[in-house]
């Protein structure tokens, strides 16, 4: 596993409201509001650049990382929302989930196709993945990068489904098990 992020931040009063907040995004500061982790909400300002980059990891949204307020301590969060500005495309605000140790949370994880099936190659035979991404319960801490799926064996006949899939000790898949992953197809003109 990686190394943790940790971001610097800074206490903000309640009080503000739309002039307030322009000026910390023109600073390059984000407003963040932190929820959960069995204690009260709180308000916070983080540097924009340093919130924009965990957004582009390969988790991004996913991503667990700690969260270190001046005069409140550290708290691992992670994304719960966020709004992102249509025009230029950056984040304007933020809301972050904290967590407890040992918690479990609904998380979405992408999944990957591997190999190359030999029922592709035939003529008119096409791959197709129905199901790109599949929303797991875990300790934030576990979740997977992606769950991979080897398709090499895949036949005509038969398609991969959510049952077949296979994770790690302690995720637990939130999806209809006979919810089809990958199956090949046969086009006839």
């Amino acid at each position: 596993m990686a190394e943790k992020i940790v971001i610097k931040a800074e206490k903000r009063d309640g009080k503000g409201g739309k002039n307030v907040n322009r000026r910390l995004r023109a600073e390059g500061k984000i407003p963040v509001v932190v929820y959960g982790g069995g204690s009260q909400s709180l308000a916070a300002v983080a540097e924009l650049k340093d919130l924009a980059a965990i957004l582009r990891t390969d988790t991004g949204v996913n991503t667990v990382f700690s969260l270190d307020i001046a005069g409140e301590g550290i708290n691992d969060v992670i994304f719960q929302d966020r709004q992102i500005d249509a025009v230029k495309g950056r984040l304007l605000h933020a809301d972050l989930r904290r967590f407890a140790r040992g918690e479990k949370i609904e998380m979405t994880v992408p999944i990957h196709l591997l190999g190359e099936p030999d029922a592709a190659k035939a003529e008119g035979a096409v791959l197709t993945q129905a199901l790109r991404e599949i929303k797991v319960l875990c300790e934030p801490a576990n979740t997977p990068d992606s769950i991979d799926v080897d398709v090499s064996e895949l036949t005509a006949e038969h398609a991969i489904h959510v049952s077949d899939l296979k994770v790690g000790p302690g995720i637990e898949i939130h999806e209809a098990p006979e919810t089809v992953v990958a199956s090949i197809v046969v086009v006839k003109e």
